[in-house]
């Protein structure tokens, strides 16, 4: 099997302005808290019987920030989710024009994910609309919803540029 099809192969990171290692840093905080919550979670369990439930709230954003950061990081190297059956049997011009159309939808979706998710929080903070768990302002979970989506528009175009340019993404 070659390299390119493994999808386990390492395969070098693109040349960005913003290096990607912000996004994996960002990705080891959210992981590493989440695995803390789950751990006191189960501790207290089964060292007091008592659950603590109200850290779902936590763990739940906190899945929310790993996915779209993730869904950076696949973006910005070309390794996000796609089908290429039909497209590999395009000419190679043709298959670069493809993933440039699906950047620039991926680009759509995720600019309507910021714009409502931004509408979302601010309606949350204007109506002062308060978790059910911990009582906690819920802005601060949705919130990070159009700031992260921002930042895959940003991986997002950041790959469309370079494909526009020839280069090899």
């Amino acid at each position: 099997m070659s390299a390119e099809l493994d999808p386990a192969a390492t395969q070098p990171d693109p040349r960005t302005r913003l290096p990607l290692s912000f996004e994996r840093v960002l990705l080891a905080l959210a992981m590493g808290a989440m695995a803390l919550i789950t751990a006191a979670n189960v501790a207290a369990r089964y060292l007091t019987n008592v659950s603590l439930a109200v850290t779902e709230e936590y763990s739940v954003v906190l899945m929310v920030i790993v996915t779209l950061i993730g869904a950076a990081l696949a973006t910005a190297g070309g390794r996000h989710i796609r089908v290429e059956y039909f497209t590999g049997l395009l000419p190679t011009t043709w298959q670069r024009r493809a993933e440039m159309l699906a950047l620039a939808l991926a680009i759509a979706c995720f600019g309507l994910l910021a714009w409502f998710g931004a509408k979302l929080a601010y309606d949350e903070y204007r109506f002062e609309v308060l978790s059910n768990g911990l009582g906690n302002p819920n802005w601060w979970y949705t919130g990070w919803l159009p700031l992260l989506s921002l930042l895959v528009i940003g991986r997002a175009a950041g790959r469309l540029v370079r494909l526009a340019r020839g280069e090899a993404g």
